[in-house]
């Protein structure tokens, strides 16, 4: 190569470089230059979208598994806040604190929260596909904790039971129970007359007698 054709080498070389490189301010700061020499164009700034919730929605809960259970599965995956599973209200005779089969966990990590309702949604146990959904902040409600400790003591229906049927009646209480009692039992024998079946229903023990009296004994 000769000295003529090294100098149009460099001049061309030099040429090129100084069409790419930052001359002012504005081509400095922008992100990337185009090829072909269009005009330049700076990349939008991304923010990593930050995930503070930490409170989840767990649907379809199966029979059994409660407050208890629920805190020791999940704390595989992590320290666990607060926990409650919606029930029957007790303040009313007909409710007896029955699981609503829903209920929210609180995780103190977020991420950890994430990975929970990642893993845990449609998951079968106990032939229930687990709903488990995360709620925002903004959408938990200030009364959502309200009694999270609390401890659900099953109705014992015998004890009550018991109580109502070994109480002590006055006579006329008793009359009324007995009469009840054989109006029942006509209804027994004429539904029997009315299918044809020849059968004698057995007299009814105690209808007549009084109510017995409790003996209370003196204490020495």
């Amino acid at each position: 190569m000769g000295a003529k054709a090294r100098k149009a080498s460099k001049k061309i070389i030099k040429k090129a470089s100084s069409q790419f490189s930052p001359s002012d301010s504005k081509t400095a700061s922008v992100d990337f230059l185009p090829l072909e020499g269009g005009p330049s164009r700076e990349l939008p700034e991304t923010k990593p979208q930050l995930n503070n919730a930490t409170v989840l929605y767990i649907g379809r809960i199966p029979h059994g598994f409660y407050e208890k259970e629920m805190e020791a599965y999940f704390q595989q995956f992590g320290a666990i806040k607060r926990l409650r599973i919606a029930r029957n209200k007790k303040v009313l005779s007909n409710c007896t604190g029955k699981s609503k089969h829903f209920g929210f966990i609180e995780f103190e990590n977020p991420q950890v929260a994430e990975v929970v309702a990642d893993c845990m949604h449609n998951y079968l146990l106990f032939e229930h596909l687990l709903q488990v959904h995360l709620i925002p902040p903004e959408h938990v409600h200030p009364k959502l904790w309200r009694g999270f400790n609390y401890k659900y003591k099953p109705v014992n229906h015998v004890q009550i039971q018991r109580k109502h049927q070994n109480k002590v009646r006055t006579l006329e209480e008793h009359k009324k129970l007995v009469e009840k009692i054989i109006k029942r039992d006509n209804k027994r024998r004429k539904k029997i007359e009315a299918a044809g079946i020849d059968y004698e229903c057995p007299e009814i023990v105690g209808s007549i007698q009084p109510a017995p009296k409790k003996i209370k004994f003196d204490e020495d």
